[in-house]
């Protein structure tokens, strides 16, 4: 729930950092392989590159930034250090890749449970 809401902009993504940074690193893995499968079900592209590095904050040179580049998603076997630059990223391009698939598949209204976030009581943490 928390990786839609944070790519719907309903959490800063600094909660959804500390969040992050939280769980235990096998967990962290985890949450960034289903980023990538989210990723994948909100229809990104390479196009998004761009956008999801300038938005997620970290640079262009730094690993991850480079994998997505050459539309690379093996970001889940980097090193621990690599992880919440991962994570920014991807949530980043899943923010982007959701933001449009909502617009133009679901701008009538859809069943998406994860679409209809705002209805839901929100959770503070």
């Amino acid at each position: 729930m928390i990786l839609n809401e944070l790519a719907q902009g309903l959490r800063p993504t600094a909660v959804g950092v500390e969040w992050f940074e939280g769980l235990s690193e096998d967990d962290q893995r985890k949450a960034l392989h289903t980023l990538v499968l989210f990723c994948g079900q909100a229809r990104a592209r390479e196009d998004d590159v761009p956008d999801s590095i300038a938005r997620s904050g970290i640079r262009p040179t730094h690993t991850p930034a480079v994998m997505l580049t050459k539309w690379r998603f093996g970001m889940d076997s980097l090193p621990a250090y690599e992880l919440t630059k991962s994570f920014r990223l991807l949530i980043a391009l899943f923010g982007i890749a959701d933001t449009r698939r909502r617009a133009l598949h679901c701008a009538g209204g859809c069943g998406h449970e994860w679409h209809n976030l705002r209805a839901q009581p929100q959770d503070p943490t």
